[in-house]
């Protein structure tokens, strides 16, 4: 049974559409990808899924019954804009939240401790929140997130304000959380990050459902179109190259995504390439999901007038 039903979800604010006819499921034990251009309609799906906001039509269901307040013990919820208290302490913090969750005081901070130190912030107890980083706060706001134990957790920009090592450490606890049986929905603008953690996503677009299905269905529907390649030499031929679109350049590499047909002109870039230089990586792989997000978010817009 998946812990997450959504089945034909619309809700409107005046002539304005925020969820168009929305169906998805998310199964136990999986961490999905809730993803799309700012406006799209994310935060007013997680409000729906999280009991803020009710649909006008559609019905959510959530560990196999309609999704109502007495279920939000079983959810941790971390939106995109913090909700810290910046005169109390750490410690006093997670408790506070803990217990607004149902566990006692002792049990709140226990597990805050532990947290802490799984996290690197192991003596940072007794500090108030309007002492620490943004990516201090952020780490305690995931901790007050998790304290409960939820069944589900969402994450709304989970990685903001993290530099690259604890943004890899956030990356590593998610997917033990995964891996102990937590279902997680992820939003998030990183695409990088949703390569590494996601097993299924839906794209959203102006309210609509664009594209959905596991990361590897996904990224197999568009097929190997891009060319990664490194080289020595006079980079000019990238220049002449046909039916191509450059989606990085540097003085030694290059990766383009092809438009034409790509068995044909594979070889013609192959032997352009070694016509002008020496290679030294030549790979011809499936597009990034950042690419495929550029490109499914555009073709949606197409036609519409800003």
């Amino acid at each position: 049974m998946a812990v997450l039903e959504v089945e034909h979800v619309v809700k409107r604010y005046g002539t304005y559409v925020a969820s168009n006819d929305i169906s998805f499921g998310v199964e136990p034990g999986r961490i999905f990808g809730l993803l799309g251009p700012n406006g799209a309609g994310k935060t007013t799906l997680i409000r729906m899924i999280t009991n803020i906001l009710i649909p006008d039509s559609g019905s959510i269901r959530l560990f196999g019954e309609p999704v109502s307040a007495g279920q939000q013990e079983s959810i941790g919820y971390l939106p995109e804009e913090r909700g810290l208290y910046k005169k109390l302490k750490v410690i006093e913090q997670i408790r506070y939240f803990g217990e607004l969750k149902g566990l006692s005081a002792r049990e709140a901070t226990e597990r805050g401790y532990n947290w802490l130190k799984r996290l690197g912030a192991d003596g940072w107890q007794q500090k108030k929140i309007q002492e620490l980083s943004k990516g201090m706060s952020q780490k305690i706001q995931f901790i007050a997130t998790v304290v409960h134990h939820p069944a589900l957790l969402i994450l709304d920009e989970p990685f903001s304000g993290l530099d690259p090592v604890n943004a890899e450490l956030m990356i590593n606890v998610i997917n033990e959380l995964r891996d102990n049986g937590t279902t997680i929905i992820l939003s998030t603008h990183v695409m990088e990050q949703v390569e590494k953690l996601c097993d299924d996503i839906m794209l959203i677009n102006k309210g609509s459902a664009v594209l959905q299905g596991t990361l590897r269905e996904v990224k197999s529907r568009y097929g190997k179109d891009t060319v990664n390649m490194e080289f020595e030499g006079d980079d000019s031929f990238i220049d002449s190259l046909k039916d191509v679109r450059i989606l990085t350049r540097s003085k030694h590499r290059v990766e383009l995504r092809m438009t034409g047909q790509i068995e044909n002109q594979t070889q013609h870039i192959l032997q352009q390439a070694m016509a002008a230089t020496r290679i030294i990586r030549f790979e011809v792989v499936e597009p990034s999901l950042n690419e495929i997000f550029i490109s499914v978010v555009g073709d949606s817009n197409k036609g519409v007038q800003a």
